[in-house]
């Protein structure tokens, strides 16, 4: 799946646009390297996310298509 809609489709940006500028701005890395909105995201990978003065590390647990709000949590794990 692609990071930008993993990043929306897992509730950890609300939406894909704001995913994927964060990602052409260089604020979203891959499994420490700045990755690109098209790379691929697999169970496993780490993705930190710089929001400002505060950053936010996960590993992604799950890839899933489509998922319930409710159960979008169960996708990744804080770091």
């Amino acid at each position: 799946m692609r990071l930008d809609k993993y990043l929306k489709v897992s509730r950890i940006i609300k939406r894909r646009t704001v995913a994927n500028e964060a990602c052409d701005s260089g604020r979203v890395m891959l499994n420490d390297k700045v990755a690109r909105a098209s790379a691929e995201v697999k169970v496993g990978d780490v993705i930190e996310i710089a929001f400002g003065n505060k950053s936010v590390k996960v590993r992604v647990t799950s890839v899933q298509e489509t998922i319930r709000k409710e159960d979008a949590k169960e996708m990744f794990e804080y770091l």
